[in-house]
């Protein structure tokens, strides 16, 4: 990979079993928590008796960082000292196609090396991992450790005293139950505990000098097959669904991590080598549709994609994927964060879709929900109890909005798995929503869309696309239902309005406003990208060529801002926006800043969605599953979008 990544991944099973190196080099900084919160984890190695860092600070030299490669599910590093290349290959196998493996909670580092000098060299590995793994911040709570052992492997476990199952909810925070596994194998291998004294910080609540435990792991790296180790994490219970604790996938029957760490050390050349397959033929595919950059992009955004969500069964036994807003409120299954994140799911399992709208139907049935619209989300991670977003008030949801990304990601799912039965099932509230979207869509009132960090808008044009969309959305699953007469229906009513907003949101000069009534003004159509993607029609492609040709003038040294209100952009919106590019030409020119922008950003966090265009740094949001919607190329290029 030729791009610097802001930051660089590691760790990556869900919203708290997160480490990642927000640096250019893994000994250049402690290792952090998404959030930035240190997640201390150290590497050592032993050649021939003397000791280097390959992993975090310390006292011991740091070896020299050779290199540095990340593909979709593998980062992995190359070191030099003392006559010797060591590689530490870090690999989550999160495979949309196996749940099993996508929810199993188990990452691996494979360590080998090579002699550079030509002579026979001794090599030992030793890793350590702070308390703060399984606390919100380190300090707060006392922590068990205990030393297992199972199927010769050898596991460290270390987990708070108290305890606090599913207590809190909120956005910066981390867990604080559970407990942590660091597993390794073989006759050489030991495990321990030992404490360390810190320098305070703001986050303890006492004390100017405090201890913090660390767990560790340690064994010979043979020259030839080198050593595994594992990180591990046994949350107990994942998500609070209505009141009742649901368990991840992977438990959903009690099964003991520890089996399931010996199940990975046992697998780990056929994780690796899927791994490897998955991200080759993910390079090669990106880079067909929208270039190297492009596809570099896509392989970065993997894994921080998947693990903003988790996956827990319902009492039915279906699946419910359930996202965390990063960094911005800390919503659970915000529906106007599940609708950008959805191409890269329609592209390797329509199910996480439903499995994002199984909650949103479920509430919107509930005698809770007051409102003629769909919510905005459903709860704040890990609780799915029920909107907290604005408060429930009126003034603050944001009703065409989310009413029109329910139709759509219905009606998507349903051509990416061949499969209406999902949508048919829940089409009284799909119709529903189209009712509002009817009256209110055309020119909408003064409410909030999905950039609500832009505030109140009336009259929004892009906003009226996405109510386009949402009507021809119903149409599309009223064609897979075998009513082609609603079809028909639906399509010319979505026809009428996109002829009507045309000339409604006309500049004059071949650009479309930001709103009605706002002369001269624009915005990114990214909402009009579906009649692309499904061949609707619905849209005249001369308004949408000269649209596209206008944002040139438009574009900063880091991209496309999203409107003429300020100089910010999101990466998501920004990608939709390529893709209406009627060539490959166009589509790169125009994400080729949004590449240039990560490479260069100061703002050290992984991968932000929101940021200026002017300097490329991170305005706000990091880590945020939207990033899924960079696949949305990838899905066009696909053709399984295309309607019959």
């Amino acid at each position: 990979m030729r791009l610097r990544p802001p930051s660089v991944p590691l760790i990556t099973i869900d919203p708290y079993f997160s480490v990642w190196s927000a640096a250019d080099r893994l000994t250049q900084n402690e290792t952090v928590h998404w959030t930035g919160k240190p997640n201390t984890m150290r590497g050592t190695l032993r050649i021939d008796g003397a000791e280097y860092r390959f992993m975090g600070t310390g006292e011991a030299p740091a070896m020299k960082q050779t290199g540095l490669d990340v593909t979709a599910m593998t980062t992995e590093y190359l070191f030099e000292a003392a006559g010797i290349e060591l590689s530490a290959r870090f690999t989550t196998p999160l495979f949309l196609d196996d749940l099993y493996y996508l929810t199993r909670p188990v990452s691996y580092l494979k360590l080998a090396w090579r002699s550079l000098d030509k002579k026979a060299h001794t090599v030992t590995a030793t890793l350590a991992v702070s308390e703060e793994i399984c606390m919100d911040f380190r300090g707060q709570d006392a922590v068990d450790i205990e030393m297992l052992e199972k199927d010769g492997i050898r596991t460290a476990k270390i987990g708070t005293v108290s305890q606090p199952v599913l207590e809190k909810r909120g956005d910066d925070i981390r867990i604080d139950w559970g407990y942590f596994y660091l597993s390794a194998a073989g006759d050489d291998a030991k495990v321990g505990a030992y404490h360390e004294k810190v320098p305070f910080d703001e986050n303890l609540r006492h004390g100017e000098l405090e201890e913090m435990a660390f767990v560790f792991a340690e064994n010979t790296v043979d020259e030839k097959e080198g050593a595994l180790f594992t990180f591990a994490y046994d949350d107990v219970a994942s998500i609070l669904y209505f009141g009742k604790p649901l368990k991840s996938y992977w438990n959903r029957n009690g099964a003991s991590l520890l089996d399931e760490i010996s199940k990975a050390f046992a697998d780990y050349a056929f994780c690796y080598q899927k791994s490897v397959a998955f991200s080759e033929r993910l390079f090669i595919d990106a880079t067909k549709a929208g270039g190297e950059k492009y596809a570099e992009l896509l392989e970065l955004a993997y894994r921080q994609v998947l693990a903003a969500h988790k996956l827990v069964l319902d009492e039915n036994g279906e699946i419910l994927y359930v996202s965390k807003e990063c960094h911005s409120n800390g919503c659970a299954v915000t529906v106007d964060v599940s609708y950008p994140s959805i191409p890269m799911f329609l592209l390797y399992n329509p199910e996480m879709v439903r499995g994002m709208m199984r909650p949103v139907f479920r509430y919107a049935r509930s005698a809770d929900w007051k409102f003629d619209f769909a919510p905005h989300d459903v709860g704040q991670y890990p609780h799915v109890n029920g909107q907290v977003y604005a408060g429930n008030r009126l003034e603050g949801q944001m009703p065409v909005e989310e009413c029109g990304n329910m139709l759509i990601m219905a009606a998507a799912e349903a051509v990416a798995s061949g499969d209406v039965s999902f949508a048919k099932a829940n089409l009284d509230l799909l119709e529903a929503w189209v009712v509002y979207l009817r009256e209110h869509g055309r020119d909408p009132e003064n409410q909030l869309c999905t950039d609500d960090f832009a505030g109140h808008m009336a009259h929004n044009c892009n906003l009226s696309l996405k109510a386009i969309m949402g009507i021809a959305g119903l149409g599309i699953l009223y064609r897979m239902m075998g009513d082609e007469k609603k079809f028909d229906a639906c399509i010319a009513e979505a026809k009428d309005m996109a002829a009507d907003w045309a000339v409604r949101a006309s500049n004059g000069d071949g650009s479309y406003r930001l709103a009605f009534d706002s002369e001269g003004s624009f915005s990114m159509k990214y909402n009009i990208v579906w009649d692309k993607i499904f061949g609707t029609g619905v849209m005249d492609k001369a308004v949408i060529a000269s649209e596209f040709a206008s944002y040139r003038k438009r574009t900063n040294k880091y991209g496309l801002p999203l409107d003429n209100r300020a100089g910010y952009t999101k990466s998501d919106w920004l990608v939709w926006t390529a893709t209406l590019s009627a060539d490959r030409e166009g589509f790169e020119e125009t994400v080729a800043p949004l590449w240039d922008a990560y490479h260069s950003s100061y703002s050290r966090c992984p991968m932000t969605d929101w940021f200026d265009t002017v300097t490329a740094r991170q305005c706000g949001f990091r880590h945020r599953s939207v990033q899924g919607g960079l696949y949305i190329k990838l899905l066009e290029a696909s053709g399984k979008m295309k309607l019959d």
